[in-house]
């Protein structure tokens, strides 16, 4: 197949937990044929989608593990699959970025993941499709509605319905100071909603990624593990991650989720877990590959690819 994936800057990639260079070197493996494309030189010509892209050949050697070919105008219908891993923010750019992607689907290209659903899905929203996983969690602007929450549960985490990496994520208490500004802030002086969830003490035990593709989990997840008094598992806010089988509460989760992200064209997903409850859904650009395939000989990507090629016979 040609392959072209969407990404950040390749030179600026975190080897060791790069997610999107497991799924390049795996794509290599295979023998597909790889481009490289950045947001911005994506574009729309007379109703048809193109792309500034340049030819990409990737290597497992961290010394030595791309080299990209000139930049060239190429429609983005002579590329079977797209793999869209720019990262958040999910701001209008990116929204954009998916429009044309969408372009691109309408002319017969297989756009991972599926460009409408990146829209509709944002990643802490998309959960409270579910509310029977979930802990009991509020979604306002409404300063008043989210103290009556923390009092209600005493210990509530809020958070923005647009961070990554557990960045305005704080932990409020009934009994707490600060909470007036925090939420303050948060909401934007009550003009922006923020989530609002009953906090989960198992949190201590990891935040698990488990990992989805094409509706299906694979059998070992990452646990985040708070570290230094932390409340949040993120590995970019110094959690450490700990791959684990998936226990069979994990495994349920996966089975009621799972249908609805084929559905809707998600292949590869990541949802959030902590103790029995679903917190998010990751959508956009999910990570961890790497940190599971080292720790159990696991390779992830190519469980992929095995979908891909299916799929496009």
């Amino acid at each position: 197949m040609r392959v072209l994936v969407v990404m950040d800057p390749i030179e600026n990639v975190n080897l060791k937990k790069d997610s999107t260079m497991a799924m390049l070197w795996a794509a290599s493996r295979r023998g597909h044929e790889l481009g490289y494309v950045l947001q911005q030189d994506l574009y729309i010509d007379h109703g048809k989608a193109f792309g500034l892209i340049s030819p990409l050949k990737v290597f497992e050697d961290y010394n030595h593990y791309y080299e990209l070919g000139d930049k060239q105008k190429e429609s983005l219908a002579a590329y079977d699959v797209v793999l869209m891993r720019k990262d958040p923010p999910f701001d209008m750019n990116f929204v954009y970025s998916t429009y044309i992607l969408e372009q691109a689907e309408r002319e017969g290209v297989w756009i991972i993941n599926k460009p409408q659903s990146l829209r509709d899905c944002n990643e802490k929203l998309f959960a409270t499709q579910f509310p029977e996983l979930q802990v009991p969690t509020l979604v306002t602007s409404q300063q008043s509605l989210i103290r009556e929450f923390i009092e209600q549960h005493q210990d509530v985490i809020v958070k923005p319905l647009d961070g990554m990496g557990g960045m305005g994520i704080f932990r409020l208490t009934a009994s707490g100071a600060n909470i007036g500004s925090t939420l303050e802030m948060l909401t934007n002086m009550g003009q922006q909603p923020i989530m609002a969830q009953r906090y989960i003490p198992e949190i201590v035990d990891g935040d698990k990624r488990i990992l989805m593709v094409n509706g299906e989990p694979i059998p070992y997840c990452l646990a985040r593990i708070p570290q230094n008094g932390e409340t949040r598992g993120n590995l970019a806010a110094g959690g450490r991650g700990e791959a684990r089988p998936l226990t069979e509460n994990d495994k349920a989760i996966a089975a009621k989720v799972g249908p609805f992200l084929r559905e809707k064209g998600l292949i590869f997903v990541g949802l959030d877990v902590i103790g029995n409850y679903v917190t998010e859904i990751n959508v956009t650009s999910p990570t961890c590959i790497r940190e599971i395939d080292t720790q159990f000989g696991t390779s992830i990507a190519d469980d992929l690819f095995e979908v891909l090629e299916q799929g496009k016979k």
